[in-house]
């Protein structure tokens, strides 16, 4: 590898180019390291805005770049594509998948986290979560091939039920996907259907605690119950899903009729834990000390979703792209002292910068601590973040263009439907929960 192969560098293996494993690599620039960046994807994608592919106001390439591309001018990178599988901590090696082993020096463990469904993992496939790009394309296929199933149906029960799509979660991820929901039928598609009217769409937002984005101060939330509920979205606070099935959901012994589920409501570490034959909380994150190692695994760190780190004002550092970042970044400077290019670093204080949360259009709430927004403000506030946050100029660019054109139009500009999905006849039983059969070969 050109540019790497200095003589007495040391191995860093950094597993996962999520916003933590990035920015650990990035701020290793000019470092006497061979580092390799490991990912089972060719790109870095930005989740936070996930659900606006779920929602067809966005396409998959405006939310994720090449990690090739944004490594190209950092010589002492090599980006190999592969899927962990263990971690062989006598050895100092990486497993993968498909038998290679990486040994290292040092280990940074970066893998994020997927949805945790809390012992029924059979939901999955009837309400599927939103942390990958087939998952919000599986879901925006989803809600639009209910629409037309819709079109199609004879029966007004049947009719009503692919008409009414359930989120389950009412965290950030939640309310952001019910309102974009709300949104794509009641405005995008208003005037597309004939036999229809997709204004008549049933948003149904289901949450296990007493209210709304549970991280926010209290009058937020409540703000935000306002504004969803003048979108049209239903709010079930206080009600836990006990059953998810083809024919909808059950929450607190109410069961909804429903054509899609949209699950938002938990979050499971990767298997770090397991991989390193070390303790894990309830959500597999892995115990890491002052400066994110793990202790008893020398040489090897943890950030972002997979680590409980402690959070002075009490609970863990949250799982959200700032955190993961900030502990990328010091990962770097302690390494860089490992190497003797640096100072020790103090050991690792997050920075909390706030919460921010969309509701739709001309909605969003900002928690800054002392300073608290809410409505028209919070939502240019949030826009701005988020394309800032954005890894390139070209996502940044075609995000915000694509938000005026939504926004002086009313259009959403990605729906198409691209996978094997069958139409059912006028008045035949849709198969709801998955991806619907294919289509005989022709």
């Amino acid at each position: 590898m050109a540019g790497a192969e200095q003589d007495g560098a040391r191995r860093l293996i950094v597993v996962g180019a999520g916003f933590g494993g990035l920015s650990c690599v990035q701020a290793l620039a000019g470092a006497r390291l061979r580092i390799t960046l490991v990912d089972r994807r060719n790109y870095h994608l930005f989740q936070p805005l996930l659900y606006q592919v779920a929602t067809a106001a966005l396409s998959p390439a405006d939310i994720a770049w090449p990690i090739r591309s944004i490594l190209r001018r950092q010589r002492n990178v090599e980006v190999q594509l592969g899927r962990v599988v263990g971690v062989d901590h006598a050895a100092r090696q990486v497993v993968l998948g498909d038998g290679r082993r990486l040994a290292y020096d040092w280990l940074v463990l970066a893998t994020g986290a997927r949805h945790a469904y809390f012992g029924h993992d059979e939901w999955e496939e009837l309400a599927p979560g939103l942390k990958r790009i087939a998952d919000a394309t599986q879901i925006r296929e989803r809600i639009l091939t209910r629409l037309e199933q819709a079109e199609l149906a004879d029966d007004p029960a049947m009719r009503r039920r692919l008409l009414t799509f359930v989120v389950v979660g009412g965290g950030p991820t939640g309310v952001e996907m019910a309102g974009a929901i709300a949104e794509l039928t009641r405005y995008a598609l208003a005037r597309d259907f004939r036999r229809v009217d997709p204004a008549d769409a049933r948003v149904v937002l289901i949450e296990g605690s007493d209210r709304v984005l549970g991280a926010f101060p209290a009058e937020l939330s409540a703000r935000t119950e306002r504004a969803l509920a003048g979108l049209g979205v239903e709010l079930l606070l206080s009600h836990q899903v006990t059953a998810i099935d083809e024919s909808g959901v059950t929450a607190a012994g109410l069961h909804i009729p429903a054509g899609s589920v949209v699950w938002a409501a938990g979050v499971q570490a990767s298997p770090v834990a397991r991989w390193l034959e070390v303790p894990a909380d309830r959500a597999g994150r892995v115990a890491v000390d002052g400066h994110l190692g793990v202790p008893g695994r020398p040489g090897v760190f943890v950030i972002g979703d997979a680590a409980a780190v402690p959070w002075p004002g009490g609970g863990l550092v949250p799982g959200i792209a700032p955190a993961a970042k900030q502990m990328g970044r010091h990962v770097a400077r302690r390494l860089r002292f490992l190497l003797g290019e640096a100072a020790e670093p103090a050991p690792f204080r997050y920075r909390h910068a706030g919460n921010l949360a969309t509701i739709g259009r001309r909605a969003a709430v900002v928690d800054f601590g002392r300073i608290r927004l809410s409505g028209y403000f919070a939502w240019l506030v949030w826009g701005v973040a988020h394309i800032y946050f954005l890894i390139s100029w070209r996502n940044r660019l075609m995000v915000a263009i694509n938000w005026l054109w939504d926004y002086v139009t009313f259009q959403r500009g990605a729906r198409l439907i691209v996978g094997a999905t069958t139409v059912p006849p006028s008045g035949a039983a849709a198969p709801v929960p998955g991806v619907d059969s294919d289509p005989p070969p022709v």
